[in-house]
Formats: structure tokens, C-alpha cells, sequence
């Protein structure tokens, strides 16, 4: 079987290329790389999000959005990638979708039309810091609908609207201006982003009624999977950056993309960066059908995407050369971005041994049948 976008899909693609390359481009994250003192969200971008439906992908259109699948949405996640665009689009998006998979109808209608229209800024915490994809891993306690804990190197809270975060029992919506949360920024090496941690102590939390560990791992999937598609974003536009300045940079009176040496290593890298794409459109694919193997290909996209663009955005700065390693070049944008994101959701090894945990289990489950 061949796949592939939809023509609503490739439109979709277009639309977000077109928006970032003509009112967001480097020159605009140069922009929030050069005043730390930002929040990190520029506003026209932000309204931009909100007015096209890019918030709104995976909000059910009861609840004024536009009702659309995993799949579009990382077609979203893979633009923005390749712009190292910032601001708290996947926080935002990963928000709606804990609600939309775990929360009352009450909740869903309270919650949701604000995160479509961009009216409303989220933040989630899933994860403790550097723990493998798996929801006994929730940073969070829950005692009496309070909550507890320290939640580190969260994105955006100190900006967010809403914080959603993962306790041992379950899902909680949590006001992050409320009592007993507390909120430390920190600088980032990756400027189009804001990291903070937060410490619950006692703070009330709303429980979304159908939250479960097997949605929590649904949602831990999702973002492994967006996080995937951003980062093959950012590795095909390293190497398609890498490859033309390659053509028109000159040692030895020739373009040193004619070398060998170079053709054959970014070869390999267009292949290696093909395979982490389609790793990454099939995982979202999956999940969008309920494929049976859908946590397997989330593993697999994540751990691929995260290894290929480290290896494309190190390529990126080495075959740029003397060049590459200056601030005044955008190489540093790209390789920041993949750095954070490797380990968010999981690193390569953590889904590699969950891929083998699955493979496994599953094979042993087959034999037994």
C-alpha cells in the first residue's frame, strides 16, 4: 500500500510554509533569540495560530474546533520544526487533547473553545524529568484533589492560562496563578522556547473525570509523536540548508559539495531523515486509526527522529564550516532546538527499550495464541 497526504493535508503544509516564510522567518526568531527578557510568545504569530485553526486541529467541532486527526496535526508540528518556531503551540494543542480524551462534557465545553480560538495558553506536565514514556512516571501526587510535587523544566507555565498535570491517579487541570503553585523561570540554551519548573504544594486540582493510565499513555504517545514530527522538521531543513550552501561554498577552486567524501555522508543523511519521516507520518497514521500497532510506531518514530536530527543539525554545523559555529548564523537555531527536544517525551534509548519491551511481548503473546 502506498501512502500518502491527503490533497487537504499537502494544502494544510503549504498554508503553514507560506505564513512562516513570508511573516515569520529567521529573522524574526533571531528577533527572540537576541531579548531574553521576552515571554517567548511573539503576538502576531500567536493570533496567527488562533486565527488559522492551528489550535483548533484536534478540538472536536462541538467544541469550535475543527475536528481533525493526529496526523494533521503533525504535519503542523513538522512546519514548525523546520521554522524553529516558538511559543506554546504543542502545550497548548497536548492540553486540549488531555481534555478532549479524559474530561467531562462539562469540562470540554468549558475548557476547549478557548484553546481553539488561541483565547487560552496551556502548559502540560506529563513527565518527570529525563523518566522513560510511561505514566507510573506522573510528576505529580494527588491527596484530597490537592496536588503536590515539583514540576521541572515545564514550558511556557509561567505564561500558561492552564497547566494540565499527570498525578499517580490520574489527569488534573491546575490554575497556575492559584494557591500553593509556585513558578521559577530559567534561562534556555534554546531561545525559541521558556522553560520553568513549578512546585505544587496543596495546590487544588480539577480531576477530568475519565482520566486513566491508559490515557495518560495515549497522550504521552501523542506528544512523542508530535515531538517526532518537529524534529524531522528541523533534520530535513539542516540537511536542504547544508546542501545548498554546499553547492556555492569553495575550497580547492571547487564547490566543496562536489567532494566525495561530503556527497556520500549527506547521502546518508537524506536517507536516514527520509526513513525518521515516514517513521513519524506512520506513527501519527496509527493512532489516527487505532492501528494495533500504535505504540510500537510511536517508539520507533521518536527514536528515530530524535537520532536523525542530531546527526543532520552536527552535519549542519560542520559542513557550513568556520561559518557554522557563529552566532550570527542560524545553524545554532536548529541544533538548540533538536538538543532539547530529544529527550522530551523519552529519549532514543528509553523508546528503544520500550520497542523492544513491545516487540517482545508481543511475540510472546502471538506464540501463545
Amino acid at each position: 500500500m502506498q501512502f500518502q497526504l491527503t490533497d487537504e493535508q499537502r494544502a494544510l503544509q503549504s498554508a503553514v510554509r507560506s505564513y512562516l516564510r513570508d511573516k515569520f522567518g529567521p529573522a524574526q526568531v533571531r528577533e527572540l533569540y537576541e531579548n531574553p527578557d521576552s515571554d517567548g510568545i511573539p503576538a502576531s504569530l500567536w493570533s496567527a495560530l488562533g486565527e488559522q485553526g492551528w489550535l483548533a486541529v484536534l478540538v472536536p467541532e462541538e467544541n469550535d474546533g475543527i475536528g481533525l486527526g493526529l496526523l494533521d496535526a503533525s504535519v503542523l508540528a513538522r512546519e514548525f520544526g523546520a521554522g524553529t518556531v516558538p511559543g506554546p503551540w504543542l502545550g497548548t494543542v497536548l492540553a486540549g487533547e488531555a481534555i478532549r480524551l479524559a474530561g467531562s462534557k462539562e469540562q470540554q465545553a468549558e475548557r476547549l473553545p478557548g484553546i481553539a480560538a488561541g483565547e487560552t495558553k496551556a502548559a502540560v506536565a506529563l513527565l518527570k524529568q529525563g523518566s522513560s514514556p510511561d505514566p507510573v512516571n506522573a510528576p505529580a501526587t494527588a491527596s484530597g484533589g490537592s496536588l503536590s510535587g515539583r514540576l521541572d523544566l515545564v514550558e511556557y507555565a509561567s505564561a500558561a492560562d492552564l497547566l494540565v498535570v499527570a498525578a499517580q491517579d490520574g489527569l488534573y487541570l491546575v490554575d497556575p496563578r492559584g494557591a500553593g503553585v509556585t513558578i521559577a523561570s530559567h534561562d534556555s540554551r534554546d531561545r525559541t522556547t521558556r522553560l520553568d519548573t513549578v512546585t505544587l504544594d496543596g495546590a487544588p486540582g480539577e480531576k477530568l473525570e475519565a482520566s486513566s493510565p491508559e490515557v495518560l499513555q495515549q497522550l504521552l504517545d501523542a506528544a512523542a509523536v508530535l515531538v517526532a514530527s518537529d524534529l524531522v522538521g528541523i533534520a530535513r531543513k539542516a540537511l536542504t540548508d547544508t546542501v545548498e550552501y554546499d553547492k556555492t561554498r569553495v575550497q580547492f577552486g571547487k564547490p566543496v559539495g562536489s567532494f566525495q567524501a561530503i556527497k556520500h555522508e549527506l547521502a546518508d543523511l537524506h536517507i536516514a531523515i527520509t526513513f525518521a519521516e515516514h517513521a513519524a507520518t506512520y506513527a501519527a497514521y496509527a493512532a489516527d486509526v487505532d492501528a494495533p500497532d500504535r505504540a510500537l510506531a510511536a517508539s520507533i518514530a521518536k527514536a528515530k527522529a530524535a537520532d536523525a536530527a542530531d546527526t543532520a543539525t552536527a552535519a549542519m554545523i560542520q559542513f557550513h564550516g568556520g561559518i557554522g559555529y557563529t552566532w550570527e548564523h542560524d545553524t545554532h537555531f536548529y541544533f538548540k532546538r533538536c538538543k532539547r527536544l530529544q529527550g522530551a517525551y523519552g529519549d532514543a534509548a528509553q523508546h528503544r527499550e520500550r520497542i523492544a519491551k513491545l516487540a517482545i511481548d508481543g511475540f510472546v503473546g502471538a506464540a501463545a495464541s
